[in-house]
């Protein structure tokens, strides 16, 4: 140990970005299929909305299963009847929604996963020692908020910044 605190090698925060860009990059799959998922969801929906269409084009009356009789007026204390094309238009554009964000989502973590194996080729190249490497890394990760990416993992910039000593209250 030094002065400063554990010997810090330029490999150890060379394999750290590797890990924290291998981790990114595994959220992206899991997002990307979540996302495939609401993209099928909305295709059913789509194809959905289309035989309602066609159903509502031809007339009800040209279906065999069509009931003859007339629908009963709702009471006046009832809540207004929904029409199923709207209420299904709406479920599609919140679909359609959640996958736009998570698309979105989705190229914030690749461009994060890619920052991370730049900074490790940069460090594995450039870095002269262990506490210069520290200082970029956590520099990167302060840059680009990386602890709201790894909510169940702690970054080299939280563990740096629980190690501060805090010197008003030390005594």
């Amino acid at each position: 140990m030094s002065e400063d605190g554990p010997d810090l090698s330029v490999e150890e925060f060379v394999d750290y970005c590797r890990t924290q860009a291998g981790l990114l990059s595994g959220s992206v799959d899991t997002m990307t299929a979540e996302a495939e998922e609401l993209l099928d969801e909305v295709d059913d929906l789509l194809d959905s909305f289309r035989e309602r269409v066609d159903e509502a084009e031809t007339g009800s009356a040209d279906r065999p299963d069509a009931p003859t009789a007339t629908p009963p007026e709702p009471s006046p204390d009832a809540a207004p009847a929904e029409d199923p094309l709207a209420d299904l238009e709406r479920e599609i554009e919140r679909k359609q929604s959640l996958v736009e964000a998570k698309q979105a989502r989705i190229a914030t973590f690749r461009d994060l996963a890619a920052a991370y194996e730049e900074l490790a080729d940069e460090l594995a190249a450039e870095a002269a020692d262990g506490r210069e490497a520290l200082e970029r890394v956590a520099a990167f990760e302060a840059d680009r908020d990386a602890p709201a990416y790894f909510p169940e993992r702690q970054t080299v910039l939280e563990a740096a910044s629980d190690e501060e000593p805090d010197d008003e209250h030390a005594g």
